[in-house]
């Protein structure tokens, strides 16, 4: 049979512009000047210019509310349902627009005998596979699964069961949706660590096409990679108001030690031409740069991905790859790598046909 490929990838992020917004609201939060004046500093270092919400980055100083909806008011933050009645709103309009952007042909929508679904930011039934059989209007019996949770390393979990899928059933297609909203998580806090975990992420949404093709990214293996001694560097749990992030700044430390020890592994004939590498932040690229010690130029499509929308979860490598799909020339190989909790590298290789 032919090779399992991502066709096609198409992306979406939602029309506010609000990284700078957001870390003018956060500076304001902080009551330590020290504390204020290191933020600044590291939001300069980060390496990110923008990043995008359906949340209005827009202070009114006689109401002290951060948008013209008060979402994050001061002193009172929404809680977990508020958000999670947003992310039911919102969350549908931004699919919308990343399927049309996917513009699936008569034949190609005939051929999607499933979707799957990764998401962390937001929950609600019938949910996101329902609205994308919907508004393409697929079979109504077509196979649906959410991954679910995973952080930002889903995706690549994602496109290891479309695998699956497509070769224990070589003519049909999965439609895979990669869909977070980061920003309606945000939480009023002094914790530094915590603000700046905060300014990493935005919203998007990554549509693909997998099925057995002659053209596109090749699926060729997956490997996952896990440090049960850095566990609890990143966690992720359902608060009260909100999800609750904690992201260690010895992240990018352990992934450093633990790449330099895995570089035969991962590049064993030391052939990869294209780096997909998840920007999980500035520090992070840093630390895959230097532990597979590779050029400085070779993760300037994930570098441009943080810069250009931020840390969107687990949509964020499929940015990367669409990324990469636009220049690929045909017999090029490559890796795509993202991290997240557990502390887990999942890793996949691929070609390009």
């Amino acid at each position: 049979m032919m090779p399992v490929c991502i066709s096609r990838i198409a992306t979406a992020t939602p029309p506010h512009d609000v990284h700078a917004g957001f870390l003018d609201y956060a500076s304001s939060m902080l009551l330590d000047q020290r504390k204020r004046a290191l933020l600044n500093h590291m939001a300069k270092r980060s390496g990110i210019d923008h990043r995008y919400s359906f949340v209005k980055a827009e202070r009114n100083n006689t109401q002290g509310t951060f948008n013209g909806e008060a979402f994050y008011h001061e002193g009172s933050f929404p809680a977990t349902a508020k958000r999670m009645e947003i992310f039911e709103t919102f969350s549908p309009q931004l699919l919308h627009s990343a399927l049309d952007r996917l513009a699936l042909n008569e034949e190609e929508r005939q051929s999607i005998r499933h979707v799957i679904v990764t998401c962390c930011t937001g929950l609600f039934a019938p949910g996101l596979d329902f609205a994308a059989i919907d508004y393409l209007q697929l079979d109504p019996g077509t196979d649906r699964t959410m991954v679910g949770f995973m952080g930002c390393y889903a995706a690549i979990n994602g496109l290891k069961l479309a695998r699956h899928i497509v070769r224990s059933e070589p003519t049909a297609s999965v439609l895979m949706i990669n869909l977070e909203l980061c920003s309606l998580h945000f939480q009023k806090t002094q914790e530094l660590e915590k603000i700046l975990a905060f300014l990493l992420f935005g919203d998007g949404c990554a549509v693909s096409l997998i099925r057995a093709s002659d053209q596109g990214f090749a699926l060729d293996n997956f490997r996952a990679y896990t440090i049960p001694e850095a566990r609890d560097l990143i966690r992720w749990r359902v608060g009260d108001s909100g999800f609750d992030m904690d992201l260690s700044g010895k992240v990018p430390g352990e992934i450093r030690k633990t790449l330099s020890l895995k570089v035969d592994e991962i590049n064993p004939e030391k052939n990869i031409d294209l780096w997909a590498v998840h920007p999980g932040g500035r520090s992070i690229l840093d630390a895959v740069e230097s532990s597979m010690e590779l050029a400085p130029d070779t993760l300037a499509a994930s570098r441009s991905i943080l810069r250009r929308f931020g840390n969107m979860s687990s949509a964020t490598v499929m940015f990367v790859l669409e990324e990469l799909m636009r220049t690929a020339q045909s017999g090029q190989r490559g890796c795509a790598m993202s991290f997240g909790p557990g502390l887990t590298a999942e890793t996949m290789n691929f070609h390009v046909l």
